[in-house]
């Protein structure tokens, strides 16, 4: 499996992040998921978008253990595999309609990710955050989308709550 399929199934799970509380659907608007599409080698037809779309929810559920993976069956359908053979070795190549190419990019880089790093992809750990992380590291130890955001978000949220808790009652900081 290709990273940049990894990183298609991330970048998929990923557009919905909320900013400042705010859900910003990257795919909500045509023209923006067109944009988005394309820059990663789809089509960006209204048939694909609708499939992307869906599968972004379906994909969603599956990793949160509320749907069961036989949801993502029907971004399968008409796909196959055709072996291609060449002095580098033997590589899998994609076969189905251009619409549907990016949509079963994404399920099997999923298959991919639960069969060789099982439980390694999850939301973040912050409950504030719509994104998903694909765990990396030795310790499969990840908690948050980013450090620089969610993981400075909850630990400064976590000193505080240690540090307020802790001063004597009826004190506040100007006494």
């Amino acid at each position: 499996m290709a990273d940049d399929d990894c990183e298609l199934l991330l970048a998929l799970l990923n557009t919905r992040p909320v900013k400042d509380g705010v859900e910003h659907d990257e795919l909500a608007d045509d023209r923006a998921a067109r944009r988005w599409s394309t820059a990663r080698g789809g089509t960006g037809t209204p048939h694909e978008l609708r499939l992307l779309r869906r599968l972004r929810e379906h994909v969603s559920q599956v990793v949160l253990g509320r749907a069961p993976a036989t949801v993502l069956a029907a971004a399968l359908d008409g796909v196959h595999q055709r072996p291609h053979l060449s002095d580098a070795g033997l590589r899998w190549e994609l076969v189905t309609e251009p619409d549907r190419r990016l949509a079963a990019r994404v399920v099997l880089a999923w298959a991919w990710v639960d069969e060789h790093l099982p439980g390694r992809l999850r939301p973040c750990g912050n409950d504030e955050c719509r994104l998903f992380l694909l765990d990396r590291s030795k310790a499969n130890r990840a908690r948050w989308c980013s450090m620089a955001t969610c993981g400075n978000r909850m630990k400064a949220r976590r000193h505080y709550e240690r540090t307020r808790g802790s001063a004597p009652p009826g004190r506040t900081s100007g006494q």
